[in-house]
C-alpha cells in the first residue's frame, strides 16, 4: 500500500467569502489550519471566470502553504501566473462556465495542441503537472502518451452512485491499477465525503485523495482542524 496522502481544496472558503465580495472568510488562513490539523497539501482551483479563488489568494498560497496543487485549464493568463509562481504540482483540468463544478475529466481523445503546451510550459519551469481525467483505461494510455507523472481519477460516479452498486468502485481499482503499471502516479479526487471516502481510499494504488467541498461544510459545524482530522479517521489511514 502507498502512504496516503490528504489534499484539502479550500476553494469553497472563497465561494464563501465572494457571496457578499468581502475580506472573509480567509481560505489562506483556512488552509493554515489545514495543514496544522495534518493536510499533507492544500489545492486551490483559479478558474478562468474567478468566481471563487482570486489571484491573490494563489499569490499568498503560493508563500504560505508548504504543498500547493493549483488546479487550472490552460487559459494563458491563469498557466503564465502558474509558470511564475511554480506551485508544488498543477493539475489540468476542464471548464465550462455554466457548470457549477468540474463535471468530467479532460478528454485525451484527440489531445489539443494547446494543452500539449501548456503541459510543456508547466514542466519546463520544473511544475509536477497532473491531469483530471474519467476512469476510462484508453483515456489513461493517453494521458501516458502526454508523458505526465501524475493523473487524477475523477470519483464523480462512484460519488454518485456507491450507494446503490459497486460497479464505479471497481472501475476506479481498473483504473488505478492500469495506470500504476504504466507508471503513473495515482490521485482521485470529486464528490468524496466523510460517509463514502474509505472504499477509495482502500484501493493500494492511489496515493492521494483531493477533498474540498465535503470538509468545508463540515467545518462549519466542527471547525476546520476537527473536520481535517474527521475526514483522516474517515479514509482509515
Amino acid at each position: 500500500m502507498t502512504a496516503m496522502r490528504l489534499y484539502i481544496n479550500v476553494d469553497h472558503v472563497a465561494t464563501l467569502r465572494e457571496a457578499r465580495k468581502t475580506d472573509e472568510p480567509d481560505p489562506v488562513e483556512a488552509a493554515l489550519l489545514c495543514e496544522q490539523a495534518g493536510a499533507d497539501g492544500i489545492t486551490a482551483h483559479l478558474r478562468e471566470d474567478r468566481r471563487h479563488i482570486q489571484d491573490t489568494d494563489v499569490e499568498r498560497l503560493a508563500t504560505t502553504v508548504q504543498v500547493l496543487n493549483l488546479e487550472l485549464a490552460t487559459s494563458p493568463d491563469v498557466v503564465a501566473m502558474a509558470c511564475r509562481l511554480r506551485p508544488y504540482q498543477a493539475t489540468l483540468v476542464p471548464e465550462r462556465r455554466e457548470e457549477i463544478t468540474t463535471e468530467g475529466g479532460l478528454d485525451l481523445s484527440r489531445p489539443s495542441p494547446k494543452l500539449r503546451e501548456t503541459i510543456r510550459q508547466l514542466e519546463q519551469v520544473g511544475i509536477r503537472v497532473s491531469l483530471f481525467i474519467d476512469p476510462d483505461l484508453r483515456t489513461l494510455d493517453a494521458a501516458k502518451d502526454l508523458g505526465v507523472p501524475a493523473v487524477e481519477l475523477h470519483t464523480g460516479r462512484y460519488a454518485h452512485t456507491w450507494r446503490q452498486n459497486d460497479t464505479a468502485l471497481e472501475e476506479l481499482r481498473r483504473a488505478a491499477g492500469h495506470a500504476s503499471d504504466m507508471g503513473l502516479f495515482v490521485h482521485a479526487g470529486h464528490g468524496l465525503t466523510y460517509a463514502n471516502v474509505r472504499p477509495v481510499a482502500a484501493i493500494p494504488q492511489i496515493e492521494e485523495l483531493n477533498i474540498g467541498h465535503s470538509v468545508m461544510s463540515r467545518s462549519i459545524i466542527v471547525g476546520m482542524r476537527q473536520a481535517v482530522v474527521e475526514m483522516r479517521k474517515a479514509m482509515g489511514r
